[in-house]
């Protein structure tokens, strides 16, 4: 399953005390980074969220925020008498020393030490933190596929492109091998000419012919590709099965251990992948004899670097 990073799941669940709201954000990120923002009355449910994360998320840098909007009866039952009564009769001995002083605001008494039993609406908040929790992280990882999905096509369709790349240069290599060996044997029969004007009567015509083969093949090998191109092909064919697309190998014989399910982050894999494909496209660079190579090379880069692009999104 192909998961993009950047995500949003929201949800909200109302209890006994009121309504939680919670939001989560998700963008890319190398390693998982939980950033939360929380009231007070809830952060010490932190530990316990971060760990749900983690049990759910692998990458990203997540942002968690939630927000608290209290029953206007909530905590009603909860409320401490002795310490509404102390604090009142503070406020007439400090009102009576200086009558401008104006009485607490509702919040500012519920805010009291002693006034509410927090221990009972922490209780009550749990449950509703959790639940409202679960509901967002849920949201969040169907945002994931359905993101990770369309980049595992837009992804798939690059795939397409390199493989009609590396299937028109290995039509062509024939052609540019044969071409290449003549240039060079030319050059070599300029270079005899040039060194022995007078001709080679002590040299028989099969040696130098069998010399110039031999230097021709030596010429010929610096830029057959064929083993960069087999390797490409793997490495596609591994892509492919990453993403999850048709195997165009599918009932052909394989050579090796069977393919086992993907540990690990897909991201991760797909990050070492593509390093080694750009490694072949650089050896094919490095290697081009004849401008239909370059090109080539040039095109495979540039189709690469899109993928890794895409990839960084990947979890």
């Amino acid at each position: 399953m192909i998961r993009s990073m950047t995500a949003f799941g929201s949800a909200t669940q109302t209890d006994t005390l009121g309504t939680v709201a919670l939001e989560l954000r998700s963008v890319n990120s190398r390693y998982l980074d939980l950033h939360f923002r929380l009231p007070e009355d809830i952060r010490h449910l932190e530990t316990g969220c971060r760990e749900r994360l983690q049990a759910a998320l692998q990458r990203g840098k997540v942002e968690i925020r939630a927000n608290l909007q209290r029953a206007p009866h909530a905590g009603a039952a909860d409320l401490n008498t002795e310490a509404l009564q102390a604090l009142a009769a503070t406020l007439r001995q400090v009102q009576a020393v200086v009558p401008d002083v104006q009485a607490p605001r509702l919040a500012e008494v519920l805010a009291w030490p002693g006034v509410q039993a927090e221990s009972d609406a922490d209780t009550t908040w749990d449950a509703a933190v959790y639940t409202a929790l679960d509901a967002a992280v849920t949201q969040l990882q169907a945002s994931r596929n359905d993101e990770g999905a369309r980049l595992a096509r837009a992804m798939l369709e690059l795939v397409e492109q390199i493989e009609a790349i590396a299937d028109a240069l290995q039509a062509e290599m024939p052609r540019i091998l044969e071409a290449y060996r003549e240039r060079q044997a030319r050059k070599l029969r300029d270079t005899f000419e040039a060194a022995f004007p007078q001709g080679l009567q002590h040299i028989s015509g099969t040696e130098i012919s069998e010399r110039l083969a031999h230097e021709t093949a030596l010429f010929s090998l610096r830029i057959d590709v064929a083993e960069e191109l087999t390797r490409l092909r793997s490495h596609l064919e591994e892509l492919r099965h990453i993403l999850g697309g048709p195997d165009r190998n599918a009932g052909r014989p394989t050579s090796g251990a069977k393919r086992g399910k993907n540990t690990g982050s897909t991201g991760k894999r797909l990050d070492f992948l593509l390093q080694e494909m750009n490694r072949e496209a650089n050896t094919l660079g490095s290697k081009a004899g004849a401008i239909d190579m370059t090109r080539a090379a040039l095109d495979l880069k540039l189709l690469i670097e899109q993928l890794r692009e895409q990839a960084q999104n990947i979890e």
